[in-house]
């Protein structure tokens, strides 16, 4: 049994309850306690203050707009009935000068103005009033009074009545309607709207109106011929509770700037820089403390420092032995491309010789093609062991290049006018695309030659029409569709370069015509 003190050591003191809380806890808990009141503040604040002043903004709009809308309508109430007794008058007698002349005399008063009006008969001719000063068609509809807007210029009224009856027409213009609609205090900035259908007439508008200001809108129905007042006012303006209201925000965020700078610092980045230290200043041997910040630091940044000492020891271990066997993979792995190259070359050798002294030429091509195909592989394990120090792949360029010199020296003595153009772009390629591609280009050479042994042959490799895939073709006349290139594909070399194209998940076209085959073959970039 141990004691619970031993001689010479301080005992160890429990946590308190706040180092314990998880360091979003405190950040939480400090932050809440300094942004809660200024949050309270803004918040009451900003809501007395707008409700104060929308309140009064709506006031002053509504005692405005009735005002203005009353006005109106009086004017052009009044205005209508009298051309409404004059039109039932000339509709009785033609010549009824005193009704004609007391309407002129309702009228006069706004002639300065621009206000006009004309009774006219069926045709069209005047029985009282002036032309009005603009050409607008009234809508035709049964009610009493219509009426349409003339652009910016006014408003048009007109009367309707039984077909044959003389009709009565009058104009407003646009500055008469606005001197009408001015609400009697002249403190009020406002902008007025009259609204008839889609059209609209501006009677009144607020200068240096932004896109951010506060409006207040009403819109009031004048009761004749359907118009409609809208009436817009600013909001209330900015005052000190709204400075308050609007600064308080600002405040809030630098006192949680500052705040969360100040826990942050003191409970995270002090105390990671400390274990930092610690750590890059570790050697073996020493043990890494980390309870010597006391109980201010993080308790996940503590249990990081438990970590670090617990693991330090394992991973200097584990890095050497990865190094280690790094080191023999990788020799191992040089070592076997290097043996597998050798070894080919070898058989290659051994071919040469046996076919030296094969007793008939069906002998010595046999070794011949056999000494191609080993070829074929032994180059690409060559250039293989040649990349590897960079690992980007094959280059198709040079495989296909070495491979071609191999055949062409190689080929048989009937082939020795040989030719073998190529037209290879920088591609790279994997291993096992590379074997596939020099056994396939290899067989189809050796097709072509079987055909036709003086033949020359093109092989290209060019982009397709796929990101990350070439085109290979092997184009020759001997490859043209005939009997002998039927026969040689079927016997001996169709079932091989069908095998092919599956192992480069591809499928091989002929075209009979021009003697080309073309595949399509997977790169991995550009040299």
């Amino acid at each position: 049994m141990t004691s619970d003190a031993e001689p010479g050591r301080t005992p160890a003191v429990p946590p308190t309850l706040l180092a314990r809380l998880p360091t979003g806890a405190k950040l939480f808990l400090i932050l809440s306690a300094a942004l809660l009141p200024l949050a309270l503040i803004a918040i009451v604040a900003t809501f007395q203050t707008s409700r104060v002043a929308d309140a009064e903004a709506r006031a002053r709009l509504r005692v405005a707009a009735d005002e203005s809308a009353r006005a109106i309508a009086i004017e052009l109430i009044g205005d209508m009935t009298s051309l409404r007794s004059a039109v039932k008058a000339l509709t009785a007698d033609r010549g009824d000068a005193p009704s004609c002349a007391r309407v002129q005399g309702v009228f006069a008063q706004q002639a300065a103005t621009g206000t006009r009006f004309v009774i006219t008969d069926a045709t069209g001719r005047a029985l009282c009033g002036t032309p009005l000063p603009v050409n607008v068609n009234l809508p035709d509809e049964a009610h009493p009074i219509v009426g349409t807007i003339a652009e910016d210029d006014g408003l048009v009224l007109g009367l309707t009545g039984p077909p044959g009856a003389p009709r009565a027409r009058a104009f407003f213009p646009r500055s008469f309607l606005a001197r009408l609609g001015a609400p009697s205090s002249r403190a009020i900035v406002y902008s007025q709207t009259l609204t008839l259908g889609e059209n609209t007439l501006v009677l009144e508008d607020i200068p240096g109106v932004q896109p951010f200001d506060r409006m207040e809108t009403m819109q009031t129905e004048i009761g004749i011929a359907g118009l409609t007042l809208r009436t817009s006012i600013r909001s209330a303006p900015i005052t000190s509770s709204l400075v308050v209201a609007m600064l308080l925000p600002l405040l809030m965020w630098a006192a949680a700037v500052g705040i969360g700078w100040f826990v942050v610092d003191h409970l995270l980045i002090r105390p990671l820089r400390r274990l930092r230290t610690d750590v890059a200043n570790y050697t073996p041997g020493e043990v890494i403390d980390p309870g010597k910040g006391g109980a201010l630091p993080a308790h996940e940044i503590r249990e990081l420092g438990d970590t670090f000492r617990a693991i330090s020891h394992t991973v200097a271990l584990h890095e050497a032995g990865l190094a280690e066997g790094l080191i023999r993979q990788t020799k191992l792995t040089r070592e076997v491309h290097h043996r597998v190259k050798n070894n080919l070359q070898v058989i290659s050798s051994l071919i040469n010789f046996h076919s030296r002294g094969a007793p008939t030429p069906e002998a010595v091509a046999a070794y011949a093609s056999i000494q191609r195909r080993v070829d074929a592989l032994a180059v690409v394990h060559r250039n293989h062991f040649a990349e590897m120090e960079d690992n980007r792949g094959l280059n198709l360029r040079s495989v296909l290049g070495e491979l071609a010199s191999n055949i062409r020296a190689t080929a048989p003595d009937e082939a020795h006018g040989l030719g073998i153009v190529l037209d290879v772009e920088p591609y790279m390629v994997n291993q096992d695309v590379a074997v596939a591609v020099a056994f396939l280009v290899t067989e189809t050479i050796e097709l072509a030659m079987s055909c036709d042994p003086t033949a020359q042959i093109r092989v290209a490799v060019k982009s397709g029409d796929v990101e990350g895939r070439a085109l290979l073709r092997v184009i020759s006349r001997s490859l043209v569709e005939s009997d002998s290139l039927r026969d040689f594909v079927q016997r001996r070399y169709g079932r091989v370069m069908e095998g092919l194209s599956r192992q480069l998940r591809s499928k091989l076209h002929h075209d009979p015509l021009t003697g080309a085959y073309e595949i399509s073959v997977a790169v991995v970039g550009h040299a």
